[in-house]
């Protein structure tokens, strides 16, 4: 009994650890006060007015779901069929590559942003919309593989072979056998890869351009100048988002990637 209570007080700090600061800046974006406090003096939507009146935040908008959803598409294209490569071959060192996917985890974003900047802009000479795509897709695709590679892990692959047997050619078994039985996987995939092209920073930060910027990097460029609750309203319309592209994306696609 003591012990479930310990534990149920645990989970409840941790909890409270995680969520409790960003409930705080919730609650912030709605203050009356023209600076970022708790508790607050009253309750107003103005700040929120103020972020789809600040063309910067409109535009960042427009730029980050534009490159998040054609990064993460296209991470999809490549990273699966290199996701089920790795799992169904027996590769050279396939340990090493399975670890090399982690990088993004472990290389701080800042050195992949500083990376990248060098060889897109410095050495190839891209234009920054085309700079911005490649530094995004080279971002998440390795959360693809990594993600569609578990997946792949918990499939039978006796079910694909058995197509092949009943005369099912090898490109039509893939996607009638493989690709319906990792489809939880594959949402998962795009959501994870989406969000992190999304909220992205260090890479955008340093392959925007006059005039091109993110949303994340719009926001930074504000809190420059600008300390007032509509950091916090930017703050929670992203969390928003977030949350409802997430569902969108789960009932769209029929798959309960979600609750898995």
């Amino acid at each position: 009994m003591r012990k479930n209570k310990f534990l149920t007080f645990y989970a409840c700090l941790v909890f409270g650890f995680l969520f409790l600061p960003l409930a705080i800046i919730a609650v912030t974006a709605f203050n009356t006060s023209p600076t970022i406090s708790f508790p607050i003096s009253g309750f107003t939507l103005k700040w929120f007015a103020n972020v789809f009146a600040t063309k910067s935040f409109l535009s960042g908008f427009q730029l980050s779901f534009m490159l998040a959803i054609v990064a993460t598409l296209i991470a999809l294209l490549v990273g699966v069929p290199a996701a089920y490569a790795l799992s169904r071959n027996s590769v050279k060192g396939k340990k090493l590559l399975k670890s090399f996917f982690l990088s993004p985890t472990i290389i701080p974003g800042i050195v992949v942003g500083y990376s990248l900047y060098q060889f897109i802009v410095l050495k190839m000479k891209l234009p920054v919309m085309q700079g911005l795509l490649i530094g995004h897709f080279l971002v998440v695709l390795p959360y693809v593989i990594r993600v569609v590679g578990s997946a792949l892990e918990q499939f039978d692959f006796s079910i694909e072979e058995m197509a092949w047997t009943l005369g099912c050619g090898k490109v039509k078994a893939f996607f009638k056998a493989v690709l319906p039985n990792i489809s939880s996987g594959i949402v998962a995939a795009f959501m994870l890869a989406f969000i992190n092209s999304f909220n992205n920073i260090p890479v955008s930060m340093f392959l925007s351009g006059p005039g091109v910027r993110t949303l994340p990097t719009a926001l930074m460029n504000y809190i420059e100048y600008f300390y007032d609750p509509t950091v916090s309203a930017v703050s929670v319309l992203l969390m928003a988002a977030t949350i409802v592209i997430m569902f969108v994306v789960e009932k769209t696609l029929g798959i309960g990637a979600l609750t898995k």
